[in-house]
């Protein structure tokens, strides 16, 4: 008998965890787009390194009852966020190790969910697994990303004057607001420190 063939946008899941099957594969990084909106802007990501996964199903055997149906997940990938510091791309390694319950129906599964540590979801014939990794690395995403040593430095550009966030001296700021009616924000930071001291 021929194995089954499963999608991961399509994926049976009931038909996969009690077959206890695996799916692995690699993800362009351009491809999820969802993730690629918060990483590092006017980065061209196409050259970058796939992200690689697999997901596996996995069945729990209960002292009464069936059994209950798990799907084991993993995702890495070296990302580009921008950094806190100097809004320049900093690569980050992600992983992603993450154990979802499926359950019958929706009640059923916010019920458990509400109880439970675990992640719990209804089960589905038609369950897109590549969105659900993407939510997974969304979700894995570093709080503050930033560079152990940037590449601009930023220390002198703020102790020898104000900086936009972007990285303009207030100076040059100032010079574009003369030519316009209207004050940039900055350039008035900066008289306010000028006439302070």
């Amino acid at each position: 008998m021929n194995a089954r063939t499963f999608l991961p946008h399509k994926l049976d899941l009931g038909a996969f965890i009690n077959e206890e099957s695996r799916l692995e594969g690699q993800l362009p990084v351009v491809a999820l787009t969802r993730l690629a909106s918060g990483l590092a802007q006017d980065l061209d990501l196409t050259p970058l390194e796939p992200l690689t996964w697999w997901a596996e199903g996995r069945l729990e055997p209960q002292r009464t009852g069936g059994p209950q149906l798990w799907l084991d997940l993993h995702a890495e990938g070296n990302l580009p966020w921008e950094c806190q510091r100097c809004l320049q791309p900093v690569f980050i390694p992600v992983t992603v190790d993450h154990t979802v319950r499926f359950v019958a129906d929706e009640a059923t599964a916010a019920e458990l969910d509400a109880d439970s540590d675990d992640d719990v979801l209804a089960i589905s014939r038609q369950f897109d697994l590549l969105a659900l990794i993407e939510d997974e690395l969304i979700m894995a995403q570093p709080i503050v990303p930033r560079h152990d040593e940037c590449p601009t430095d930023v220390q002198s550009l703020m102790q020898s004057g104000l900086v936009a966030p972007d990285g303009t001296p207030v100076d040059e700021l100032a010079d574009e607001e003369s030519a316009t009616d209207k004050p940039h924000p900055f350039a008035v930071l900066a008289s306010l420190k000028k006439g302070s001291s």
